[in-house]
């Protein structure tokens, strides 16, 4: 895994991490509270919770796309290399199947 992607990984866990604590604390306070100040907190409550969407829906896109590029690097190599990726292939399999079979 490249440096950037796990630092952009990292980010966006300790982002989650705030956000789901943040949400946690307010949900206690909103219990406790009552009146304009429990709607101040739900509004705060439900900010964070489309805050921590959001940062979920770039992370899928996130994913997705370096999912894309691998999956494009893998098919060009293959279609380059055919001998080497059918020859990778069956070691791998012959690997699996020694292993399975000692079980």
């Amino acid at each position: 895994m490249s440096e950037k992607l796990k630092a952009d990984q990292d980010e966006l866990l300790d982002d989650l991490r705030t956000v789901i604590s943040d949400t946690e604390t307010m949900l206690k306070d909103v219990t406790q509270a009552g009146g304009a100040e429990a709607q101040a907190l739900r509004d705060k409550i439900v900010a964070n919770l489309s805050a921590a969407k959001t940062k979920l829906i770039e992370a899928e896109k996130l994913v997705a796309d370096k999912a894309r590029v691998a999956a494009k690097a893998t098919d060009e190599y293959v279609h380059e290399n055919p001998w080497t990726s059918v020859g990778v292939a069956a070691g791998v399999g012959f690997l699996l199947g020694l292993l399975v079979s000692r079980r």
